[in-house]
């Protein structure tokens, strides 16, 4: 029988310091193998479909674990996990997949969700969950240039540097929406597959469109030349307005 272990995690991003593994020990991958370690009174390693920064949030990031022994059904592994994880991270589901099954390499897209609060005033609620921008901007102009990055593109004038310098920079985007509802401006981006702050420094241009500080046609001239952009003039959005909505498999 299968003991790789499927799970769906949801965790408010605020007060982690993103998804790896560090030395500090307070990442979401640190707290739920520590949890795991508990319960099995030995090290299992848990395996992301992919590393969100400081500060970012998750709906439904996914992992798997390889367990040493199939001891729980998986409705008792929810409570059990849940259990000891702080509030601030929950296992929603989980199930038992077949050992093909892989939370990074089977990966066949992402979907992340950017949220701005646009208005005088951030209620306390949507602190450290929204990029609160006090001016007013032009949203249709933001739906509008964010279509530029549909497509496949070489993004590697939309990513920040690791420490390692990324290989292969060309992504898939299947989709960009922009929506909004009173103060709140949503802009939704589903790909293949997302670079180190890609999302972020894309929000960060499109804001640049709606206020009129950026042509709408720096997008387009950055993914024909990507490595000519300068990258004094790119600016990433705050972590805290970020959501992994999805994992598609």
């Amino acid at each position: 029988m299968p003991s790789r272990l499927k799970l769906i995690v949801s965790y408010d991003g605020a007060s982690f310091a993103g998804w790896q593994s560090q030395a500090g020990g307070n990442t979401i991958q640190d707290h739920l193998e520590a949890a795991f370690q508990l319960i099995c009174s030995q090290p299992v390693r848990v395996h992301g479909a992919g590393r969100t920064d400081a500060g970012v949030h998750a709906i439904a990031q996914c992992a798997h674990v390889d367990l040493p022994a199939r001891r729980y059904a998986p409705e008792r592994w929810i409570l059990a996990l849940n259990g000891i994880l702080p509030p601030a991270i929950r296992i929603m589901r989980c199930g038992f997949v077949s050992d093909s099954f892989h939370a990074r390499f089977s990966a066949k897209g992402k979907r992340y969700r950017y949220r701005i609060w646009n208005a005088a005033v951030l209620p306390p609620f949507e602190s450290g969950r929204a990029w609160h921008v006090r001016n007013s901007f032009d949203v249709e102009a933001m739906a509008a240039a964010a279509q530029s990055f549909c497509g496949e593109h070489d993004f590697a004038s939309f990513v920040a540097n690791r420490g390692t310098p990324e290989t292969d920079t060309t992504r898939i985007i299947r989709s960009v929406k922009v929506r909004r509802a009173g103060a709140m401006i949503s802009i939704e981006f589903d790909g293949n597959g997302f670079l180190y702050k890609m999302v972020r420094m894309m929000v960060g241009m499109l804001v640049r469109v709606g206020l009129g500080t950026a042509p709408a046609a720096e997008i387009a001239a950055r993914l024909q030349s990507p490595r000519k952009a300068n990258p004094r003039g790119r600016h990433a959005a705050p972590a805290d307005g970020l959501f992994l909505v999805r994992v598609r498999y």
